[in-house]
């Protein structure tokens, strides 16, 4: 949500010469994949648009496209969506405000300032942060932010296993080998951690080694996550918008979570109770599941997206 800088303007003798000169001009179409674009409000729990095939032009922006496929009002100069299709923001002073990902990532700048590349999926998602602001990496978008990583550059995926000679390590593995993301494979908190996409797939009380990971135990505020392991690990729960339980879930569940504890790291997270969870996590890491979703739980043979939406305790 955050505003966008002040384009400086450029001096030209025709206004067309000037709009091209500063970029506002449509441009030529970039050659690659189509870009995405995704509206959903609560989390991910409603979608209210889908464009898919987008061609991107030369100096197309996250704000540029939006506004070719949708209504919008801003604020403060053009730079930060008050409204899409309507739907607004609580304006300043309120928690309920627009957000956008791209490719399952928050961007770090405004709309009006990231530059697209062809294949980008962007997201944007009407929500309450009154509970968090720092869900800085989400599932949604998968495989895409392992693809194409951020700004046109993608990140290296190592996966990190307990045991790299499991079957569910090696499921892992060949999910993404079917996805289209090339990967490594390394032990568990293996060294060498910034500029790499993380994959840890480990019962949480292994995968809590990482000091990375253990941002999950101190609940959405500081992780971003809608869950919380408790029971050392052998019970997770499932908490609202507001951050609170909404059910605990024991023995067989798994979880799917992004993390982005600095710019320089980015770690996924298959994890579960048990290994069972880490089995239904891994399982879950499937496109149809994960869409839109900012953390997926899967327990019972069931996928939850992240916060829980529509239940009371």
């Amino acid at each position: 949500m955050t505003a966008a800088r002040p384009l400086v303007a450029c001096l030209a003798v025709a206004a067309a010469a000037a709009l091209a000169a500063c970029g506002l001009g449509p441009g030529e179409e970039r050659s690659g994949a189509g870009a995405e674009l995704r509206v959903t409000r609560d989390y991910g729990h409603e979608l209210l648009l889908s464009e898919r095939g987008l061609r991107i032009r030369e100096s197309d922006t996250v704000m540029r496209m939006l506004e070719r496929e949708a209504e919008i009002e801003t604020r403060y100069g053009g730079g930060f969506v008050q409204a899409i299709d309507g739907l607004a923001g609580q304006g300043p002073g309120g928690d309920t405000d627009w957000f956008f990902y791209v490719n399952g990532i928050e961007a770090g700048e405004g709309a009006a300032d990231y530059d697209l590349s062809p294949g980008d999926v962007v997201q944007w998602d009407h929500h309450d942060w009154g509970t968090t602001a720092q869900a800085r990496a989400i599932v949604g978008a998968y495989p895409q932010p392992l693809l194409d990583g951020l700004g046109g550059k993608r990140f290296p995926v190592r996966v990190e296993c307990e045991d790299a000679e499991s079957d569910v390590c090696g499921d892992v593995k060949a999910t993404l080998r079917d996805a289209g993301v090339p990967a490594t494979g390394a032990t568990l908190g293996a060294p060498g951690n910034q500029n790499v996409a993380r994959i840890v797939v480990a019962p949480w009380q292994s995968a809590r080694r990482l000091p990375s990971a253990r941002f999950v135990e101190l609940g959405p505020r500081r992780s971003g996550v809608f869950a919380r392991f408790v029971d050392g690990g052998a019970a997770l729960e499932l908490l609202d918008p507001e951050g609170e339980v909404v059910r605990t879930e024991r023995a067989g569940t798994g979880l799917v979570a992004a993390l982005r504890p600095t710019d320089m790291e980015l770690l996924w997270l298959v994890t579960g109770t048990d290994a069972a969870g880490v089995e239904a996590a891994a399982a879950a890491l499937r496109r149809a599941t994960l869409r839109d979703a900012f953390a997926v739980a899967v327990s019972g043979g069931e996928a939850t997206k992240l916060p829980v939406v529509g239940e009371r305790p």
